[in-house]
């Protein structure tokens, strides 16, 4: 699933640590959603989206395969 976690991220000023605990996951699962090698929960998603005030679907973009 693409997703726009990093260049929101960046744009906040926030290092991955950061937003690991401002969402409660560790920085692994940021580094790892980021990559696009992990999809998160709905309770993560949930939360992401509201760290950058903005919806799941605009943060997160299912795959067109």
């Amino acid at each position: 699933m693409k997703n726009s976690v990093r260049r929101r991220r960046t744009e906040q000023g926030w290092s991955q640590h950061e937003l690991a605990e401002r969402i409660d996951v560790t920085r692994l699962t940021i580094i790892s959603i980021e990559k696009e090698r992990f999809d998160p929960s709905l309770p993560v998603a949930f939360r992401l989206a509201a760290a950058f005030d903005c919806s799941i679907e605009e943060l997160f973009e299912p795959d067109q395969s």
